[in-house]
C-alpha cells in the first residue's frame, strides 16, 4: 500500500531480525552493496529508551545509481536506497488496522521517486527492482 507521501508499506512474514536476513542474503548474491544498517531500536535502548525493533537499511550498487544521478542530481538525497523493518507495538495501528506487532517493510515507491526527481522514464527501472527485493524478503 502507498501512502500520500510516496511510501509503500508491506507485512513482511518474519521477524525484523529474519527479514534483515533475508535482505543481506539477497544484496549479496546480487552483488549489491550494503553501505549501513542502522539499529534505531538498539541505538534507542543504548540512549535508555523502548522501541520495538526497528531497523533501516541502506544500500545500492555505483552501476545503477550514477546514471540516475547523471539525468537527476536531486534524486542522490535519496539514494542509495533504503528498507525500513520494523514491528509495531502491540495495540498500535497502521493504515487504520490493529496491527498486533506485526512487521513491515517500508520503502520509497520509484514511481514517487520519478516525478519528486524529474527521472527520464527508461531509467526508472534502476530504482524499481527495491519493490521485488522488498517483497522477496517479506514473503
Amino acid at each position: 500500500m502507498t501512502d500520500t507521501n510516496g511510501i509503500v508499506t508491506i507485512p513482511s512474514s518474519h521477524s525484523v531480525d529474519e527479514t534483515v536476513a533475508r535482505l543481506e542474503k539477497i544484496l549479496v548474491e546480487k552483488g549489491i552493496k550494503l553501505f549501513a544498517l542502522v539499529d534505531h531500536s538498539g541505538e534507542a535502548e543504548k540512549a535508555g529508551l523502548k522501541m520495538p525493533p526497528t531497523k533501516l537499511a541502506i544500500f545500492g550498487s555505483p552501476k545503477a545509481g550514477t546514471p540516475l544521478m547523471l539525468a537527476s542530481p536531486s534524486i542522490a538525497i535519496d539514494l542509495p536506497l533504503k528498507i525500513l523493518i520494523y514491528e509495531t507495538k502491540n495495540g498500535e495501528t497502521k493504515n487504520g488496522e490493529d496491527a498486533n506487532g506485526s512487521v513491515f517493510v517500508s520503502w520509497n515507491a520509484p514511481a514517487y521517486l520519478a516525478v519528486r526527481h524529474g527521472l527520464p522514464h527508461e531509467l526508472v527501472p534502476n530504482i524499481a527492482v527495491i519493490e521485488k527485493l522488498a517483497a522477496a524478503i517479506a514473503s
